[in-house]
Protein backbone atom coordinates (compact mmCIF):
# COMPACT_ATOMS: atom_id res chain seq x y z
CA UNK A 1 0.00 0.00 0.00
CA UNK A 2 2.73 2.40 0.94
CA UNK A 3 2.65 5.31 3.10
CA UNK A 4 -0.67 7.35 4.29
CA UNK A 5 -0.37 10.95 3.42
CA UNK A 6 -2.37 13.71 4.94
CA UNK A 7 -2.25 16.57 3.02
CA UNK A 8 -4.28 19.94 3.69
CA UNK A 9 -5.03 22.61 1.20
CA UNK A 10 -5.10 20.36 -2.31
CA UNK A 11 -7.30 22.17 -4.43
CA UNK A 12 -3.82 23.49 -6.22
CA UNK A 13 -0.21 24.43 -5.90
CA UNK A 14 2.39 22.31 -3.59
CA UNK A 15 -0.83 20.38 -1.99
CA UNK A 16 -2.47 19.13 -5.31
CA UNK A 17 1.20 18.49 -7.17
CA UNK A 18 2.68 16.84 -3.60
CA UNK A 19 -0.65 14.70 -3.77
CA UNK A 20 -0.35 13.51 -7.67
CA UNK A 21 3.70 12.80 -6.76
CA UNK A 22 3.40 10.21 -3.88
CA UNK A 23 0.05 8.84 -5.68
CA UNK A 24 2.51 8.39 -8.20
CA UNK A 25 4.78 6.99 -6.36
CA UNK A 26 2.77 4.06 -4.55
CA UNK A 27 1.40 6.12 -1.76
CA UNK A 28 -2.08 6.84 -0.95
CA UNK A 29 -3.19 10.83 -0.27
CA UNK A 30 -5.88 12.02 1.32
CA UNK A 31 -6.37 15.53 0.22
CA UNK A 32 -8.30 18.32 2.08
CA UNK A 33 -10.36 20.47 -0.21
CA UNK A 34 -12.56 23.53 1.02
CA UNK A 35 -15.19 23.39 -2.24
CA UNK A 36 -17.43 19.62 -2.22
CA UNK A 37 -16.91 19.64 -5.83
CA UNK A 38 -13.37 19.71 -5.95
CA UNK A 39 -13.96 16.31 -4.25
CA UNK A 40 -14.78 14.31 -7.72
CA UNK A 41 -11.55 15.86 -9.45
CA UNK A 42 -9.43 15.68 -6.88
CA UNK A 43 -10.53 11.55 -6.68
CA UNK A 44 -9.81 11.14 -10.40
CA UNK A 45 -6.15 12.60 -9.96
CA UNK A 46 -4.63 9.00 -9.23
CA UNK A 47 -7.88 7.03 -8.96
CA UNK A 48 -7.90 4.93 -6.21
CA UNK A 49 -4.41 6.23 -4.77
CA UNK A 50 -6.05 9.84 -3.85
CA UNK A 51 -9.58 10.61 -1.85
CA UNK A 52 -10.40 13.95 -1.57
CA UNK A 53 -12.07 14.96 2.06
CA UNK A 54 -13.91 17.93 2.68
CA UNK A 55 -11.49 19.74 5.25
CA UNK A 56 -10.88 23.75 6.36
CA UNK A 57 -8.48 23.71 8.71
CA UNK A 58 -10.41 26.45 10.82
CA UNK A 59 -12.98 24.07 11.49
CA UNK A 60 -12.70 21.66 14.25
CA UNK A 61 -15.88 19.15 13.35
CA UNK A 62 -14.45 18.92 9.59
CA UNK A 63 -10.67 18.13 11.12
CA UNK A 64 -12.10 15.03 13.13
CA UNK A 65 -14.57 13.80 10.18
CA UNK A 66 -11.27 13.59 7.83
CA UNK A 67 -8.43 12.48 10.31
CA UNK A 68 -11.24 9.97 11.14
CA UNK A 69 -12.07 8.88 7.32
CA UNK A 70 -8.06 8.23 7.20
CA UNK A 71 -7.69 6.03 10.07
CA UNK A 72 -10.73 4.09 9.54
CA UNK A 73 -10.38 3.47 5.96
CA UNK A 74 -6.43 2.87 6.07
CA UNK A 75 -5.42 2.05 9.92
CA UNK A 76 -2.95 4.90 9.91
CA UNK A 77 -1.75 7.94 9.03
CA UNK A 78 1.73 8.33 8.21
CA UNK A 79 2.51 11.59 6.63
CA UNK A 80 0.48 14.61 7.48
CA UNK A 81 1.76 17.51 5.31
CA UNK A 82 0.22 21.26 7.20
CA UNK A 83 0.17 23.13 3.90
CA UNK A 84 -3.13 25.11 3.66
CA UNK A 85 -2.09 28.53 4.48
CA UNK A 86 -2.37 31.94 2.52
CA UNK A 87 -0.32 35.39 2.41
CA UNK A 88 -2.08 38.61 3.93
CA UNK A 89 -0.27 41.49 2.50
CA UNK A 90 -0.13 44.95 4.27
CA UNK A 91 2.31 46.93 6.52
CA UNK A 92 1.47 45.70 10.19
CA UNK A 93 -0.74 48.87 11.02
CA UNK A 94 -2.89 49.46 7.86
CA UNK A 95 -3.92 45.58 7.83
CA UNK A 96 -7.00 45.14 9.63
CA UNK A 97 -7.66 42.85 13.56
CA UNK A 98 -10.25 40.39 11.32
CA UNK A 99 -7.66 40.33 8.76
CA UNK A 100 -4.83 39.57 11.20
CA UNK A 101 -6.51 36.87 13.13
CA UNK A 102 -7.40 35.29 9.59
CA UNK A 103 -4.24 34.93 9.27
CA UNK A 104 -3.13 33.59 12.37
CA UNK A 105 -5.94 31.62 12.54
CA UNK A 106 -5.38 29.81 8.90
CA UNK A 107 -1.50 29.58 9.09
CA UNK A 108 -0.83 28.85 12.32
CA UNK A 109 -3.95 27.55 14.54
CA UNK A 110 -5.17 25.63 11.94
CA UNK A 111 -1.73 23.43 11.73
CA UNK A 112 -1.55 23.22 15.05
CA UNK A 113 -5.39 21.88 15.06
CA UNK A 114 -4.57 19.15 12.42
CA UNK A 115 -1.52 18.61 14.32
CA UNK A 116 -3.00 17.74 17.63
CA UNK A 117 -5.74 15.47 15.30
CA UNK A 118 -3.01 13.20 13.72
CA UNK A 119 -1.02 12.81 16.75
CA UNK A 120 -2.99 9.97 18.26
CA UNK A 121 -2.75 7.76 15.56
CA UNK A 122 1.00 8.34 14.91
CA UNK A 123 1.95 7.76 18.64
CA UNK A 124 0.01 4.58 18.59
CA UNK A 125 2.11 3.36 16.02
CA UNK A 126 4.93 5.09 17.10
CA UNK A 127 5.94 6.42 13.87
CA UNK A 128 5.28 9.47 11.75
CA UNK A 129 6.52 12.59 9.74
CA UNK A 130 5.01 15.51 9.99
CA UNK A 131 5.79 18.62 7.31
CA UNK A 132 4.66 21.95 8.10
CA UNK A 133 5.36 24.18 4.83
CA UNK A 134 6.04 26.92 6.74
CA UNK A 135 8.24 29.97 4.41
CA UNK A 136 11.75 31.51 4.20
CA UNK A 137 9.36 34.17 5.48
CA UNK A 138 9.34 32.14 8.56
CA UNK A 139 12.77 32.81 8.81
CA UNK A 140 13.65 36.11 7.49
CA UNK A 141 10.89 39.38 7.92
CA UNK A 142 10.34 42.00 5.16
CA UNK A 143 8.53 44.85 5.17
CA UNK A 144 4.48 44.25 3.70
CA UNK A 145 4.51 40.90 5.12
CA UNK A 146 4.59 41.50 8.15
CA UNK A 147 1.50 39.42 9.91
CA UNK A 148 2.62 36.67 7.08
CA UNK A 149 6.12 37.29 8.62
CA UNK A 150 4.71 36.39 12.13
CA UNK A 151 2.35 33.45 11.37
CA UNK A 152 5.34 31.63 9.62
CA UNK A 153 7.86 32.37 12.93
CA UNK A 154 4.91 31.48 14.74
CA UNK A 155 4.80 27.74 12.88
CA UNK A 156 8.61 27.73 13.10
CA UNK A 157 8.67 27.62 16.68
CA UNK A 158 6.15 25.06 16.64
CA UNK A 159 7.69 22.66 14.58
CA UNK A 160 10.95 22.85 16.29
CA UNK A 161 9.33 22.18 19.66
CA UNK A 162 7.27 19.27 18.03
CA UNK A 163 10.60 18.12 16.44
CA UNK A 164 12.18 17.47 20.63
CA UNK A 165 9.04 16.62 21.74
CA UNK A 166 7.99 13.74 19.76
CA UNK A 167 11.26 12.16 18.57
CA UNK A 168 11.90 9.90 21.35
CA UNK A 169 8.03 8.37 20.22
CA UNK A 170 9.67 7.77 16.45
CA UNK A 171 7.41 10.82 14.64
CA UNK A 172 9.71 13.21 12.47
CA UNK A 173 9.36 16.75 12.47
CA UNK A 174 10.52 19.34 9.51
CA UNK A 175 9.89 23.25 9.08
CA UNK A 176 9.76 22.98 4.89
CA UNK A 177 10.76 26.66 3.74
CA UNK A 178 10.29 27.76 0.41
CA UNK A 179 11.20 30.78 -1.59
CA UNK A 180 9.36 32.26 -4.10
CA UNK A 181 7.68 29.58 -6.60
CA UNK A 182 4.86 29.30 -9.14
CA UNK A 183 1.64 29.06 -7.27
CA UNK A 184 -0.84 30.83 -6.64
CA UNK A 185 0.34 32.29 -3.42
CA UNK A 186 0.93 35.52 -4.62
CA UNK A 187 -1.80 35.68 -6.90
CA UNK A 188 -5.26 35.01 -6.13
CA UNK A 189 -4.34 33.14 -3.12
CA UNK A 190 -3.13 36.11 -1.09
CA UNK A 191 -5.37 39.21 0.40
CA UNK A 192 -3.37 42.87 -0.26
CA UNK A 193 -4.41 45.26 2.52
CA UNK A 194 -4.14 48.96 0.50
CA UNK A 195 -1.52 51.04 1.75
CA UNK A 196 -2.85 54.44 1.52
CA UNK A 197 -0.65 56.39 4.48
CA UNK A 198 2.49 57.96 2.60
CA UNK A 199 5.37 56.90 5.10
CA UNK A 200 5.17 53.49 3.92
CA UNK A 201 5.25 54.01 0.71
CA UNK A 202 8.88 53.55 0.02
CA UNK A 203 8.83 50.19 2.44
CA UNK A 204 5.47 48.34 2.85
CA UNK A 205 4.21 49.02 -0.53
CA UNK A 206 6.78 48.72 -2.32
CA UNK A 207 7.80 45.12 -1.66
CA UNK A 208 3.98 45.06 -1.89
CA UNK A 209 4.09 45.78 -5.49
CA UNK A 210 7.51 44.02 -6.15
CA UNK A 211 5.62 40.77 -4.57
CA UNK A 212 2.69 40.78 -6.96
CA UNK A 213 5.14 41.84 -10.19
CA UNK A 214 6.44 38.78 -9.25
CA UNK A 215 3.44 36.42 -9.85
CA UNK A 216 3.77 33.53 -12.41
CA UNK A 217 7.60 34.76 -12.90
CA UNK A 218 9.06 32.96 -10.00
CA UNK A 219 12.08 30.74 -10.54
CA UNK A 220 10.69 28.08 -8.13
CA UNK A 221 9.36 24.78 -9.34
CA UNK A 222 6.84 23.20 -7.72
CA UNK A 223 7.58 20.03 -8.79
CA UNK A 224 10.85 20.15 -7.94
CA UNK A 225 9.86 21.12 -4.73
CA UNK A 226 7.12 18.25 -3.72
CA UNK A 227 10.15 15.58 -4.80
CA UNK A 228 12.62 17.42 -2.55
CA UNK A 229 9.77 16.82 0.20
CA UNK A 230 8.95 13.04 -0.58
CA UNK A 231 12.61 13.00 -0.55
CA UNK A 232 12.68 14.55 3.44
CA UNK A 233 10.05 11.87 4.25
CA UNK A 234 12.09 8.55 2.79
CA UNK A 235 15.11 9.91 4.95
CA UNK A 236 16.03 7.89 8.60
CA UNK A 237 17.13 11.34 10.32
CA UNK A 238 15.60 13.87 8.35
CA UNK A 239 16.28 17.33 9.38
CA UNK A 240 14.10 20.02 11.51
CA UNK A 241 14.53 22.72 8.73
CA UNK A 242 14.68 22.64 4.97
CA UNK A 243 14.95 25.30 2.65
CA UNK A 244 13.57 24.86 -1.29
CA UNK A 245 15.29 27.27 -3.99
CA UNK A 246 18.26 29.31 -4.05
CA UNK A 247 16.72 32.52 -3.11
CA UNK A 248 15.44 30.67 -0.10
CA UNK A 249 18.91 29.20 0.89
CA UNK A 250 20.36 32.72 0.45
CA UNK A 251 17.87 34.55 2.72
CA UNK A 252 18.79 32.03 5.39
CA UNK A 253 22.07 32.13 5.43
CA UNK A 254 22.45 35.71 5.16
CA UNK A 255 19.77 35.74 8.14
CA UNK A 256 22.55 33.38 10.25
CA UNK A 257 25.22 35.51 9.39
CA UNK A 258 22.95 38.85 10.67
CA UNK A 259 22.31 37.26 13.65
CA UNK A 260 25.87 35.96 14.69
CA UNK A 261 27.10 39.92 13.37
CA UNK A 262 24.40 41.43 15.96
CA UNK A 263 24.65 39.19 18.61
CA UNK A 264 29.09 40.22 18.93
CA UNK A 265 27.83 43.35 18.50
CA UNK A 266 25.88 43.69 21.87
CA UNK A 267 26.95 40.56 23.67
CA UNK A 268 28.53 43.81 26.01
CA UNK A 269 25.01 44.91 26.55
CA UNK A 270 22.48 41.78 26.75
CA UNK A 271 25.10 39.39 28.28
CA UNK A 272 25.83 40.46 32.16
CA UNK A 273 22.24 40.86 33.02
CA UNK A 274 22.29 37.54 35.11
CA UNK A 275 23.05 38.01 39.03
CA UNK A 276 26.50 37.31 39.89
CA UNK A 277 27.62 34.48 41.78
CA UNK A 278 28.33 36.92 45.26
CA UNK A 279 24.30 38.59 44.01
CA UNK A 280 23.07 34.80 43.85
CA UNK A 281 24.60 33.78 47.26
CA UNK A 282 23.33 36.64 49.04
CA UNK A 283 19.69 36.20 47.53
CA UNK A 284 20.01 32.36 48.67
CA UNK A 285 21.44 33.58 51.84
CA UNK A 286 24.74 31.21 51.41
Amino acid sequence: MGKIWFVTGCSTGFGKELAIYAAQKGDTVVGTLRKSDQIEEFNNLEPGKTFGVLLDVTNNDQIKEGVDFAVEKFGRIDVLVNNAGYGSLGSVEETSDAEMIRQFDVNVFGAVRMIKAVLPAMRKQRSGNILNITSIAGIKGNPGVGLYNGSKFALEGVGEALAVELTHLGIKVTNIEPGPFRTDWAGRSATFSPSTITDYQESAAKNMQNIANVDGKQVGDPNKAVKAMYEVVELENPPMHLPLGEIAFRRFKGKLEELDKELDEFEHIGRPTDYTEEELAKLDGK
